[in-house]
């Protein structure tokens, strides 16, 4: 952060209303957003004052380009073929049961099938229906064999992977069947880079319908139950930093910023 004074003066140019810091070397263009600096604000017409202090501005900037870009492509809607990250109020909000009556319909088949389609690209074990801003009680988990090949027989064994098929469960219920908890760090898609140690349960039953609309019922234990948990979470508005030893909250790539 540039901590020099400098004066601030507001341009229009043909990338939108930006704030620029023109008299102090290193300051560039920024937008009007929550930062702290020290500048000098006018004290009276003919004089300046240094100062340090903090402003806000709701205005949200953008450029002429993203503009037109919106004005020709409109902005996205749910369900969406990226993960909301926190913050999103559908993180937080308590997802509604799914209308058995619908889920042949196309549009919880479009929910479901962009959910896969999404896991698997980003190369995921499980993803919920609220993730990807749907507020509904759907969730999805898979461990390819691929992804079990990458880890050692060591790790396989602490953390009890296995490979699963592909699974789908609409307006699940989980029952817990071994109250015994284990702690392993888990991450999650939409808190980008940041991982934890979170306790959970070793063994659990989960029931609900398929894809198809059919009863199902899966008891799963180890790594399998972990996703579940994991998942059945976001259905609630539940965020796996509500439930970790937040003493060992990394950010993943902390080592890049050391090098």
């Amino acid at each position: 952060m540039n901590t020099k004074p400098c004066m601030s003066l507001l341009l229009f140019s043909r990338t939108g209303l930006r704030l620029c810091a023109s008299k102090a070397p290193g300051c560039g263009l920024r937008p009007l957003t929550a930062v702290t600096s020290t500048c000098l604000p006018l004290i009276s017409p003919h004089q300046l004052v240094p100062c340090s202090h903090s402003y806000y501005s709701s205005v949200k900037v953008r450029s002429y380009l993203q503009y037109m870009k919106r004005k020709i492509i409109p902005s996205p809607t749910p369900p969406y073929s990226h993960v909301c990250q926190v913050g999103d109020p559908v993180l937080r909000s308590h997802a509604a049961a799914v209308d058995p009556a619908a889920i042949a319909g196309p549009e919880i088949q479009q929910v479901i099938k962009t959910m896969v389609k999404v896991m698997r690209k980003l190369e995921c074990v499980g993803l919920s229906a609220p993730q990807i801003g749907v507020p509904l009680r759907i969730l999805a988990l898979e461990y390819p064999k691929k992804m079990l090949e990458e880890s050692s027989p060591e790790s396989r064994k602490a953390r009890g992977l296995s490979t699963q098929p592909l699974r789908i469960f609409i307006n699940p219920k989980l029952t817990v069947l071994d109250r015994q908890t284990v702690l392993f760090q888990e991450a999650c898609e939409s808190l980008t880079g940041f991982s934890a140690t979170v306790p959970r349960y070793l063994s659990v039953e989960v029931s609900g319908l398929n894809e198809n609309g059919e009863d199902v019922t899966w008891q799963a234990s180890g790594w399998p139950a972990r996703i579940l948990q994991h998942e059945m979470d976001h259905l609630d508005g539940v965020l796996y930093i509500d439930r970790m030893d937040s003493k060992t909250f990394i950010n993943i790539n902390w080592q890049v910023f050391n090098e």
